[in-house]
């Protein structure tokens, strides 16, 4: 399968487990195929395990796959690498170590998440472009908890810290 079909059917994969659980690769595969994508068993499980999908435990016995909103998996590892995560109303800004842009650049553009219409990366800046102009504070507030970095609004000369709900914060600096 090209690069792109496998984009697609990992990007399916997180729409699939983000809806709710699904206890097996036999259910995920039935899902993907009600999306019009084939995959076997081993592709799959190579994709779970690029995703940093988890097996978690049931309360009532029994296992289901997960895939995490916060730093695990692969965000964990790049979450070390991000140093901030800023917005001026109309695009997200984050940014990285030095050549790290890139890499987290992918994880985002992996994660499937609806809010964000593409990325652009540099050596150690990303523009990540809303999918909807209006919902950038919260694509930021949630980029900035995936990789547990610091979120701040406006340019260089104007910050101010925002609160999870993506409203500066009483806080915030001038």
């Amino acid at each position: 399968m090209s690069t792109g079909g496998a984009e697609r059917r990992r990007q399916a994969v997180v729409r699939i487990l983000r809806r709710g659980p699904v206890g097996t690769q036999e259910e995920l595969l039935e899902e993907l195929r009600r999306e019009g994508l084939r995959a076997t068993q081993a592709t799959l499980s190579r994709d779970l395990s690029r995703l940093g999908v988890r097996r978690a435990s049931r309360p009532g016995g029994g296992t289901f796959y997960e895939i995490g909103d916060g730093p695990t998996g692969l965000d964990s590892a790049l979450a070390g690498l991000v140093a901030s995560v800023a917005t001026n109303g109309s695009m997200v800004v984050v940014r990285t170590r030095p050549g790290s842009a890139p890499a987290v650049a992918r994880a985002i553009d992996l994660a499937g998440l609806p809010d964000v219409l593409g990325t652009i990366a540099g050596d150690d800046t990303i523009f990540v472009a809303p999918a909807v102009e209006r919902r950038v504070r919260s694509l930021a507030a949630k980029l900035g908890g995936m990789f547990g970095a610091p979120i701040r609004r406006g340019g260089l000369g104007r910050t101010a810290e925002l609160a999870g709900g993506g409203e500066p914060s009483s806080t915030g600096k001038p």
